[in-house]
């Protein structure tokens, strides 16, 4: 594995073309997402099937990554843009109307979500423009809230509005996104992320929906609120993973707080075993460009050493100028980066379990050796997780009879999701099978050093609970079974 660190990219108009998205892949991307705030079903659906028709022609194992939208707060229509002034007066109705100019600094506008203007209180600041505009709250009336604008700004229909010092307390989960996670369950994708998260309620109602179709896809929480923020560790906590969207959290909370709370995220999911994806303008020079700025260049590579476990593409690989050619300066800037990584910072994490034991002695042992790979055979992908947490030098390669397991592991630091096998009750014969198997994909030689971890009974998820150190004679043996 050249890479430890996965890289997830955006598919849109830019990177759908077939030759593309071979490219891509080929390049380093490990987990594609699809963003659906943009696009019908049918868009994604032929975008899905050239994803995976691709990576079976590359025998890649590819993730896939449903963003849906949420709850996103517009503007409503607004006729003619408003050249708002420092000072100007700005109401917001709870009624629905065009917006429009009263007088040269009065204006009146409505949103799509005016339940949430009964929540504000005297003195709190309502962002509009992806928090290019900022107003302030000086009056509240039965019918409107009255706001007092603070910087220059053009604002016109459909445009972002934050609120940046108010709970809102809105349901999340909205009558598209319910759509759109039925067409995430039927086509079967691997993760959801889960837009503008304040709690774990609201990945809980996920987790319902999810339940009652019956439905396994890991979820991950996008952290791009300022509550999010303030209950991180209960949304880790009922989390499969987490996103720290930096786009509308650097809106939500001072800009300058966002690098310490971006840490703050990575290490809290480290710690809990949760893959983490750090995301937004990584590189949104390649937009427009087809080199990156050396600021871009040095914000993914810190994301890396904080121990992200993937960094992702948007708008440089969605409507970019040329897609493959940002996955393949982000594989490079992750490449040079890992030469000088801190291992040794992931060393002394806390052990929930004997899984966790297991895992961390397997990364100790292989390391004594100086092993060439730790295997790990795997149910549920729990144990490659763990062992991962770790952030071994060498690499961590799963062994699993779950399709659904190796895509999972698509997305986590360091694990190759490469040996799929027939699901077996004895051990002796697993062992067999997958050292076989090692071999035959030239990830195992003759006379190399691993370790290994399994569970017994076998098959049964969390029950990792034995290590074996693989060496010559070892091998020879397992390879001779059967014959």
């Amino acid at each position: 594995m050249l890479k430890k660190t996965k890289i997830v990219a955006t598919i849109g108009p830019a990177s759908e073309n077939e030759a593309i998205i071979r490219q891509m892949i080929i390049n380093g991307v490990n987990v594609f997402r699809l963003n659906f705030s943009h696009g019908s079903h049918e868009y994604h659906s032929q975008n899905l099937a050239t994803i995976r028709k691709v990576s079976a022609e590359l025998n890649a194992r590819i993730g896939i990554l449903q963003d849906i939208s949420g709850p996103k707060i517009r503007t409503l229509k607004i006729p003619e843009a408003f050249e708002l002034k420092n000072g100007d007066r700005l109401d917001f109705y709870k009624d629905t109307f065009d917006g429009k100019k009263l007088s040269n600094e009065h204006y009146k506008v409505c949103i799509n979500h005016p339940e949430i203007l009964s929540m504000l209180k005297v003195g709190e600041y309502i962002y509009l423009c992806d928090g290019s505009i900022k107003t302030k709250v000086v009056q509240i009336e039965k019918d409107f809230i009255q706001t007092q604008v603070e910087n220059n700004g053009l604002l016109s229909s459909n445009k972002g509005i934050n609120f940046p010092n108010t709970k809102i307390n809105i349901d999340i989960i909205t009558q598209k996104d319910k759509n759109d996670l039925a067409w995430g369950i039927k086509n079967d994708v691997d993760f959801l992320a889960i837009s503008f998260v304040q709690n774990a309620h609201d990945i809980n109602e996920v987790k319902k929906i999810l339940d009652e179709n019956n439905a396994k896809i890991a979820i991950f929480a996008k952290i791009e609120k300022f509550d999010a923020v303030e209950n991180i560790d209960e949304i880790i906590n009922c989390s499969d993973g987490i996103m720290v969207a930096r786009g509308d959290l650097g809106i939500e909370v001072p800009y300058y707080r966002v690098p310490n709370i971006q840490k703050l995220i990575i290490k809290k999911a480290n710690e809990a075993n949760k893959p983490v994806i750090t995301a937004t303008q990584m590189l949104f020079s390649l937009a427009k460009s087809k080199t990156a700025t050396r600021a871009e260049i040095s914000d993914v590579a810190n994301a890396v050493l904080d121990g992200t476990d993937a960094v992702m593409l948007s708008e440089e690989s969605a409507v970019g100028i040329d897609p493959a050619n940002a996955v393949d300066i982000m594989t490079q800037t992750i490449i040079e980066t890992e030469k000088n990584y801190p291992y040794e910072k992931f060393e002394n994490f806390k052990c929930f379990n004997e899984t966790d034991i297991i895992a961390k002695s397997s990364t100790q042992l292989a390391t004594n050796l100086n092993a060439n790979a730790i295997f790990t055979i795997t149910s549920s992908g729990a144990s490659a997780v763990k062992t991962a947490r770790y952030r071994a030098k060498m690499d961590i390669i799963a062994i699993t009879h779950s399709k659904k397991t190796l895509n999972f592991l698509s997305i986590v630091w360091g694990v190759q999701p490469a040996i799929l096998i027939e699901k077996h009750e004895n051990l002796t014969k697993l062992l067999s099978n997958s050292i076989k198997l090692g071999v035959e994909k030239g990830l195992i030689k003759k006379d190399g050093v691993y370790t290994l971890t399994a569970g017994f009974p076998v098959g049964v998820a969390g029950s990792t609970n034995l290590i074996r150190i693989l060496q010559k004679d070892q091998i020879e043996y397992y390879l001779s079974l059967g014959k």
